[in-house]
């Protein structure tokens, strides 16, 4: 396992990315609640979105396991939280409207698997996973979290996943971008606190800089607040992770990506990490419990079984480069 290793990848970092989910038709309630996902190999993965996940598992390492800080050990659970949202594929709730799925829960139960912890996945408001690390409720936070050099002063990250952002407009906008001219006096929707908002609102300064407009930046509540305003026009985009945009777009076929960055900017390939308090202790048993399921093949099949095999990483790093604080 590499730590504070730097990852660039200028070419792959750019807009234009090749969307690492695509998928086909709806949730099929007489097939007890499935949808398939088009992988990038040009075949179909049927997807179970129903509440009976049957999911991926692992045997316990005891070496990792030890590595756990003796605290939490004892305590028997791994106490994790994700954002409330709905965010398919991330995170988001089955059929029964109740029973939380994805593949960060997926992978959330396979860590914990391999470090002998019943997970216990709490769903908070986004800026409540924070809040609960901060003051140590929760253990860890897997939910599509993006290493920035910001967030670093105050948490550690084992990463486990590339971080590609979607711009999902109205389907048949015949909008295209391909950089910040593209979005310069467009109304575009962001999440409050996230990477993409602070992408947005640097591309929105070098427009400015250029003597171009500002893209007019709006928030909303929730996802379908937000989707409204992007059918009845109120906006022309909305920036979010790529796989939710891709889902949605498949899923409704109401929107389309009409473009991807990566979540780290352009020079660097952004990437998505389990999150815990700094000096917590906890984020080397994690990056190893990682390492160790991407080696067995068991990460693998989680993320092949959500689609989104085009977003592995080859190892779980400790603290590497993240979004800069200043990046277009």
């Amino acid at each position: 396992m590499s730590t504070s290793l730097a990852r660039r990848r200028p070419a792959a970092a750019a807009l234009g990315l090749a969307s690492a989910l695509v998928l086909a038709a709806c949730a099929n309630p007489t097939d007890g609640g499935t949808t398939e996902v088009a992988a990038t190999s040009g075949g179909t993965t049927k997807i179970n979105i129903s509440p009976d996940q049957d999911r991926v598992t692992t045997d316990k390492v005891d070496s990792i396991a030890a590595e756990v800080p003796e605290a939490i050990r004892r305590r028997g659970t791994l106490e994790l939280v994700a954002s409330s949202g709905s965010a398919a594929p991330l995170t988001f709730y089955a059929t029964d409207n109740k029973t939380v799925i994805g593949v960060e829960p997926d992978l959330a139960y396979l860590v914990a698997d391999v470090l002998g912890l019943k997970p216990d996945i709490n769903t908070v408001s986004w800026e409540n996973i924070f809040v609960g690390l901060d003051s140590g409720k929760y253990d860890a936070g897997l939910s599509n979290i993006t290493v920035t050099e910001e967030r670093k002063e105050k948490y550690d990250f084992a990463t486990y996943r590339e971080d590609n952002l979607g711009f999902e407009a109205k389907k048949g906008s015949g909008l295209k971008v391909t950089g910040p001219k593209d979005v310069a006096g467009r109304t575009v929707a962001v999440g409050s606190g996230t990477n993409q908002e602070k992408l947005l609102i640097e591309w929105s300064k070098e427009n400015e800089k250029a003597g171009r407009k500002p893209v007019d930046i709006k928030y909303y509540q929730n996802d379908s607040d937000t989707y409204l305003a992007l059918q009845s026009g109120r906006i022309d985009l909305y920036l979010g992770p790529n796989p939710t945009a891709a889902y949605h777009a498949a899923t409704t076929g109401k929107t389309e990506v009409v473009g991807t960055y990566s979540g780290a900017g352009a020079t660097l390939q952004g990437l998505i990490a389990a999150t815990t308090k700094k000096d917590s202790g906890l984020v080397k048993p994690l990056a190893d419990a990682l390492d160790h399921v991407i080696d067995n093949g068991t990460y693998a099949k989680v993320l092949k079984r959500w689609g989104l095999s085009g977003e592995a990483v080859t190892e779980s790093e400790i603290n590497p480069p993240g979004l800069p604080r200043t990046n277009k």
